[in-house]
């Protein structure tokens, strides 16, 4: 047991929402650190997966859509924009500076950034000035152009060989999807055969550490927890131990939602990081930035934030299916140039998936496979 001082996460104020654009209804949190004594924790404990009762038969259901198609579905907000401000621009028009400057304004509206939008339009006007060009071409010019700044980006997150636990730390603030994603990526490496283990980190949250035991009876995977407000540093030093004790070939820890301007907070997670360290100099193996879609330009100052704190090493972008601003992504990918490991478009447990820059392109714009 690591024996430091606890450090509660302070309510959020409105500054979180100003600066993040989450709305009013995220998840409160406890106030800031107590002057009082540390209250030695209960020791933690692995919630095993429930036994579930024999399944009643089912009624038939549809067959499951594939990837692609829930893709295109999960991106249609911001296709359907893009493709009605296309349309509104280039029917019976020739292509001219104002053409050009109407489609930059709409690429910028659309989060794929000032250097992105300006790169495009660019390249579409060159050998195409002052002729007809259709909205068909103008959508297959943009494709491509947002294909050439994610294919850099688009890695799958490998799992090093020799490295038991493998260890995944995920970050991000809170709304973001942090821990859905944890359980969703415990499902994808149980099918692949590999053992798992989870760590609630979230300990300022009751609903996080709760949420995460459902994922683990979900996808049948021990969970490391302890009650809310216990050490979060000393918790992640269980985990670790209990996971080589397991010979788990993957460990993810959850960690609590963060401000970048709170420096208690952060503070915080590096301790935790000092206290993985301890047990394997070279852990986490692998940080994973969540990021939330829908928050759209705010997505960059999180990348800044947790870069410079917890080293990212690559990013997750969630719910892209409940927003009108899924460029954002490009733009990130423009700018930091980490890898895209996954996305994800919606609640389901196989939507998240591997990121591929071609099926992100073109879905994005609206085109077909």
């Amino acid at each position: 047991m690591v024996d430091e001082p606890k450090s509660d996460e302070p309510k959020k104020s409105g500054f979180f929402k100003r600066l993040f654009g989450r709305e009013e209804n995220a998840a409160p949190q406890p106030e800031g650190p107590s002057s009082e004594p540390v209250v030695p924790a209960a020791p933690p404990v692995a919630s095993a997966p429930a036994a579930e009762p024999p399944a009643e038969p089912a009624a038939p259901v549809e067959p499951k859509k594939k990837w692609w198609q829930r893709l295109r579905e999960g991106l249609s907000r911001t296709s359907s924009k893009l493709g009605r401000g296309i349309t509104d621009v280039f029917t019976k028009r020739k292509l001219d500076g104002a053409t050009l400057e109407e489609l930059e304004d709409l690429l910028i509206q659309a989060d794929l950034g000032v250097d992105t939008a300006a790169k495009i339009t660019e390249t579409l006007g060159k050998g195409r000035y002052g002729k007809d060009i259709a909205p068909e071409e103008v959508r297959s010019v943009l494709s491509a152009e947002i294909e050439k700044v994610l294919e850099p980006v688009a890695h799958p997150l490998a799992i090093g060989a020799g490295k038991a636990p493998f260890v995944i730390m995920v970050v991000g603030v809170n709304g973001s999807g942090k821990t859905t994603t944890i359980g969703k990526l415990a499902a994808k490496f149980r099918a692949e055969g590999k053992s798992v283990m989870l760590a609630a980190g979230d300990t300022f949250r009751a609903a996080a550490i709760e949420q995460l035991k459902v994922w683990g009876e979900r996808t049948g995977t021990p969970v490391i927890a302890r009650e809310q407000g216990s050490d979060a540093a000393g918790l992640a030093f269980d985990a670790m131990k209990a996971a080589q004790e397991a010979r788990a070939d993957i460990l993810i820890l959850d960690t609590a939602g963060r401000l970048q301007n709170k420096t208690e907070l952060m503070a915080e997670l590096e301790k935790v990081l000092r206290v993985i360290r301890k047990i394997d100099a070279a852990a986490p193996h692998s940080v994973l930035l969540v990021l939330d879609a829908t928050t759209g330009q705010n997505a960059i100052t999180q990348v800044e934030a947790f870069g410079r704190t917890a080293g990212v090493t690559g990013l997750v972008m969630t719910k892209l299916d409940g927003t009108a601003r899924g460029g954002i992504l490009v733009a990130v990918a423009a700018r930091f140039g980490l890898p895209v490991h996954f996305i994800g478009v919606g609640e389901g447990i196989d939507d998240l998936e591997p990121f591929a820059a071609r099926d992100f392109a073109r879905a994005i714009v609206g085109m077909d496979d």
